[in-house]
């Protein structure tokens, strides 16, 4: 029990003395201090800086959050917009990985489906909203079927990339050593994937929020309460409120990084190696 509370207190203060942290803290400092004072520098001159005048100052912004926080609908937006991503992105993940990998290894299924897949990829998901709305009974349906088109394409597209990417010589070295075909998937593909497929659930992930943030403005979102954080963006807009469109911002970065935070770390559980790096 006290080896492992000395352990958890060791790598927190080697975290916190780590350089990485101190640049971001800065960086976030540096931000502020330009953000307090493009937006305070009309007051004082007269002049606007490039537009920053005109969002109002972190101070203000922090004053609002300090209000919205205790509100119930605010998290409610929070927890509904994490479930519509988690759930497009999951689904995209579990369909999108086998799909891109069947690409790379069977060319009688690349050729089949691969022309469909091209056809469809450039379409933006935006641009199912509408024809989504339509076609699915209830705008959740709606909201998670863009979700899930706007990872799917980026994760086919990488795994299918990184399998493609492998070495020849590797499948052939193992196939003179009496390889099955199983063992070169689970032993030499897959692995050699890893790094594309975390690639593309990272992009997948970024691309997924916004997709499923516009489609919540779009479709409405359902209520206040429910609506999620896009439709808490969209409702302070009508609103008028600049601040609450900051809140609603600034959430949104904080809830996507911690969904990429997330992806990281198990792209360092599934490829221990590349802590070296």
């Amino acid at each position: 029990m006290g080896n492992s509370t000395v352990q958890k207190r060791s790598k927190l203060s080697k975290m916190l003395r780590s350089t990485e942290l101190r640049r971001g803290i800065m960086a976030i400092f540096v931000f502020l201090v330009i953000w307090q004072f493009g937006a305070l520098i009309d007051d004082w001159t007269g002049y606007d800086m490039l537009g920053i005048g005109l969002v109002p100052p972190p101070i203000d912004v922090l004053i609002t959050w300090g209000d919205v926080i205790p509100n119930i609908g605010y998290w409610q937006s929070w927890v509904s917009s994490f479930q519509r991503v988690l759930a497009g992105f999951l689904v995209a993940m579990i369909v999108g990985i086998p799909f891109g990998l069947l690409l790379a290894v069977n060319k009688y299924f690349r050729g089949i489906f691969f022309p469909p897949f091209e056809i469809l990829r450039p379409i933006p998901p935006l641009a199912w909203v509408p024809a989504s709305l339509i076609f699915w009974p209830t705008n959740e349906m709606s909201i998670a079927f863009v979700t899930f088109l706007g990872a799917f394409f980026t994760i086919v597209i990488n795994v299918l990339g990184g399998a493609r990417a492998i070495d020849v010589r590797y499948l052939r070295a193992a196939q003179s050593m009496g390889a099955s075909q199983w063992h070169l998937f689970s032993r030499i593909i897959l692995p050699g994937t890893l790094p594309s497929i975390f690639t593309g659930a990272a992009v997948g992930m970024g691309i997924t929020w916004e997709v499923v943030l516009a489609a919540e403005m779009i479709s409405g979102g359902g209520t206040q309460g429910g609506g999620g954080l896009g439709f808490f963006i969209w409702s302070s807009y009508m609103g008028g409120s600049l601040e609450h469109i900051v809140v609603g911002m600034i959430s949104i970065g904080i809830a996507g990084y911690l969904c990429s935070s997330s992806i990281r770390q198990l792209g360092i559980l599934f490829m221990p190696w590349r802590r070296l790096f």
